[in-house]
């Protein structure tokens, strides 16, 4: 496991360790919890993408991050920043949260508990002046998350990526700054 960068009431956030496309593949990587993502992911693109993860953090002290329920020591979601970084985006280069969450611990808040932090991580930490969510029109419970978070869509850079079914376009948007941030915490 990697350092522990962020600690809520029940999670710690970590970097992705050497181990963490086996972890992620077994417990972040079923059907229903990739369904909005592209579907599940061969253990390979995990490890791939699990560099570039390890890579940023490198490069820029934030990445998407493990979050490990502390009562269990189990890995229950990632949650992190990272650059917008799909050439067919408007934003290419913002700060972008995101999370995920395995199925069997959905509802329990801990997207919410998680991505709170990583939000206070960016304003705090990494002086961004907004952040960005992505998410798919249907995937209703993400984009319900983003409002709770204070954020606001931002039509305008909503785009489509061909890398998705079309009932998963277009990849639309929401925004929070700095001052909206504040005044929602």
């Amino acid at each position: 496991m990697g350092e522990i960068v962020l600690r809520t009431e029940r999670l710690d956030l970590r970097v992705p360790g050497d181990d963490g496309a086996a972890l992620k593949l077994r417990h972040l990587n079923s059907a229903a919890a990739m369904a909005h993502l592209g579907g599940p992911m061969p253990l390979e693109k995990i490890a791939e993408r699990l560099a570039r993860t390890r890579a940023c953090f490198a490069a820029e002290g934030f990445c998407f991050l493990f979050a490990f329920e502390r009562e269990t020591g189990e890995l229950v979601a990632h949650c992190g920043l990272k650059r917008v970084d799909n050439p067919l985006a408007h934003n290419v280069g913002d700060l972008e949260v995101g999370w995920l969450v395995r199925e069997d611990r959905w509802r329990r808040g801990y997207a919410r508990e998680a991505a709170t932090a990583v939000l206070a991580w960016a304003f705090e930490d990494h002086a961004a002046p907004d952040v960005v969510a992505l998410t798919s029109g249907r995937n209703r419970a993400s984009w319900g998350l983003m409002e709770r978070l204070g954020m606001t869509r931002a039509p305008e850079l909503d785009f489509d990526d061909p890398d998705y079914p079309p009932e998963d376009n277009p990849t639309i948007l929401y925004r929070i700054d700095r001052r909206a941030w504040e005044q929602a915490g």
